[in-house]
């Protein structure tokens, strides 16, 4: 048997796709596994120039090998989406390295790659179970909150949901709407932080002919919209004394009356209520009234900020990218090391929504089907702070960021945890998980690898 035939022999036992070209770019050898994965016979695929057979969205602008064979570095674990024969797009994982003869002379590159559709299809079907329509997360806090959420629909009973601004306070209503006895009825959300008093009223109860001035008909209110549905009275803790006494009486009553009528109007609308502030606190400094604090607040949830759930950053990423996918018919597959590690250091403070304005950004910088670092807007990106970390894979960024984190607080777990937006048990876990020693101090990693 000659050596080259052995060699196919051994090329095409391997699963993964394993391809060859030439100075050229022209394609000098092709496996079993390439044939399967492209759905191209390795007859037609053989001098061929490689972008001819894989037709990926980067093989003009940013080929892998190409990177590879002219900076002589190697690419690993980079996704892309490529076409097959049967012009059927799939997603696949591509490793490149330099190809040398005896002299050490380059001669060409080579690039092993794997059909990533059924690990992705898994990815999914893994996600519906950490997720409640739009809502998702591995986060262990938000993922109790999503638990209580489909008995929370179904009660019927008023909600009251906390939590900064851009938190999902909205997405998380609609959720509980959608799955709720209410859910054929509409779903009508007022933002009362933005009305002005002398607007307030007339918009949640509508007005009659004559009300005032302007009034020359009628006008139904939001509460009259909601009816048979639910009302989502958004930052309500922002609502004046005498607009949080008529709403008293609408929960204790379940009536209105619209602004120039006597006639009462009875609402079967859920109500469920949203703020930013601790209302609490205000019932305390006697800005918010104890008796309206209590009727909304039969049950209470507090979403955290997304500082506090960072281990979601990845997962919400995925999900956006996707969602931006199908707006705007691209085909972006994720973000690169850079650009995931600045995302996992920046703080936040506009949370989800900060997030999803920040993929929204870089969507219409991109010009491949990676979103580097620079396409990232520019206070998430402070290149001083970002390009001093290599790590190549999610678990290096993890790992990187426990371990800066610890040293910052000098071994502190607790202390580090909380930076970290997480609680010190799933620090403790991931430290053994990662392989991160904190004896005395001094803070390291173990044994390496990745897993």
């Amino acid at each position: 048997m000659d050596v080259t035939h052995h060699h196919e022999l051994i090329l095409d036992s391997i699963a993964e796709g394993v391809f060859t070209v030439d100075l050229d770019w022209r394609i000098t050898s092709f496996n079993m596994a390439a044939e399967k994965i492209t759905g191209t016979p390795r007859e037609q695929a053989l001098g061929r120039y490689c972008f001819e057979v894989f037709r990926a969205d980067i093989c003009e602008t940013y080929c892998p090998l190409r990177w590879t064979m002219q900076g002589k570095k190697q690419l690993s674990n980079m996704p892309v989406y490529v076409y097959r024969a049967d012009k059927r797009r799939i997603p696949i994982c591509v490793n490149t390295a330099l190809l040398r003869d005896e002299n050490n002379r380059i001669i060409g590159g080579v690039e092993t790659f794997q059909d990533m559709s059924v690990v992705r299809e898994l990815r999914k079907a893994l996600q519906q179970t950490h997720s409640f329509n739009d809502i998702v997360s591995e986060n262990p806090q938000m993922l109790q909150i999503m638990s209580l959420l489909p008995q929370v629909a179904a009660s019927g009973s008023t909600i009251l949901i906390e939590g900064a601004s851009g938190t999902g306070k909205e997405l998380v209503a609609r959720a509980i709407h959608h799955h709720s006895p209410q859910s054929a009825g509409p779903f009508v959300a007022v933002n009362c932080g933005a009305l002005p008093d002398s607007l307030i009223e007339s918009e949640l109860f509508g007005y009659k002919t004559g009300a005032f001035t302007d009034a020359r008909h009628d006008r139904q209110g939001r509460f009259a919209m909601a009816q048979n549905g639910t009302i989502f009275l958004d930052e309500i803790g922002d609502i004046s004394p005498s607009v949080q006494v008529v709403l008293l009486r609408v929960l204790q009553e379940h009536m209105y009356e619209p602004l120039g009528s006597s006639q009462p109007v009875p609402t079967n609308a859920r109500i469920i209520a949203a703020t930013h502030r601790n209302l609490e606190q205000l019932v305390q400094e006697e800005k918010f009234r104890d008796d309206l604090y209590y009727r909304i607040n039969v049950f209470k949830l507090v979403l955290p900020p997304l500082a506090e759930r960072k281990d979601d950053i990845p997962l919400l990423i995925e999900f956006f990218i996707e969602r931006f996918n199908n707006r705007k018919g691209r085909s972006v597959v994720g973000v690169s090391k850079k650009a995931m590690s600045a995302l996992m250091m920046h703080d936040w403070p506009g949370n989800v929504r900060e997030l999803e304005n920040a993929v929204e950004h870089a969507f219409i910088l991109c010009r491949n089907d990676i979103i580097e670092l620079e396409d990232l807007p520019d206070n998430l990106a402070p290149v001083q702070e970002t390009t001093v970390f290599s790590g190549k894979t999610l678990r290096d960024i993890e790992q990187f960021a426990i371990l800066q984190a610890l040293r910052r607080n000098r071994g502190k777990k607790t202390a580090a945890a909380h930076e970290l937006g997480i609680d010190k048990n799933t620090l403790r876990r991931k430290m053994i998980r990662l392989g991160i020693s904190g004896k005395g101090g001094e803070q390291r990693a173990v044994g390496g690898g990745s897993g």
